[in-house]
């Protein structure tokens, strides 16, 4: 079944901000994957590689708080507008597809849906309203 979720971005804090919140919604997080976690990844410094690449927390009526740390090495920097996106886990690749097709219409910086090394197909654009959507398709999401 589908989900929607919040994707938060920080330049750097990510950990600290997702401790806030767990403390905040009584929850818990696993361990975060960390940039350096990424196989072939690209080259980090000792700083960077040690970044949250992914973390999640569970907060309200199975809502889940998502996070990453944006490298300034790969040209990321935190500003109103990118720091939020709205993500849609979806039923199908079709039904992403869809979803990024049209919400892509009219829009801005996008990065086209793919296989990811993580086991998603994914992709995120920007709507021309300048909402951010990050839409996502995992095969063991059908079980």
């Amino acid at each position: 079944m589908g989900r929607v979720s919040t994707y938060l971005n920080f330049q750097g804090q990510t950990e600290e901000a997702f401790t806030f919140y767990a403390g905040v919604f009584e929850t818990t997080f696993a361990p975060p994957m960390r940039f350096g976690d990424i196989p072939n990844g690209p080259p980090l410094s000792e700083d960077e590689a040690k970044q949250v690449m992914n973390v999640q927390l569970p907060i309200l009526g199975g809502h889940v708080l998502m996070g990453t740390d944006m490298l300034a090495s790969m040209g990321h920097h935190v500003r109103v507008g990118n720091n939020t996106t709205i993500v849609l886990e979806t039923d199908s690749r079709d039904q992403a597809d869809r979803f990024f097709d049209q919400l892509s219409v009219g829009g801005g910086e996008s990065q086209a849906m793919g296989d990811m090394f993580w086991g998603a197909y994914w992709g995120v654009c920007l709507d021309r309203f300048g909402i951010r959507w990050m839409i996502s398709y995992t095969a063991a999401d059908e079980a």
